[in-house]
């Protein structure tokens, strides 16, 4: 069974995060299943962040658990 992450990234018509992009590519080269939560609006981000408690996006969960932005995920990656 494939090592699955949910990551909640931003994507604005005018800017895409690159942050989650990052985020994004590192769990795919580990190995991880992706289910890509792209946050199209800064609305949506804004409930997002409201909703999670965080002050910035992207955000990574493994297995329900939130592991943070993309320097959190390399970090866990390396078993830190």
């Amino acid at each position: 069974m494939p090592n699955r992450a949910t990551v909640y990234r931003m994507v604005l018509p005018d800017h895409t995060c690159p942050f989650g992009v990052r985020a994004k590519a590192l769990l795919e080269d580990a190995g991880y299943e992706v289910d890509d939560k792209v946050l199209t609006t800064r609305e949506e981000v804004d409930r997002f962040q409201e909703e999670q408690g965080v002050a910035t996006t992207p955000q990574v969960f493994i297995d329900g658990q939130r592991i943070g932005g993309s320097e959190d995920v390399e970090r866990h990656l390396r078993g830190g």
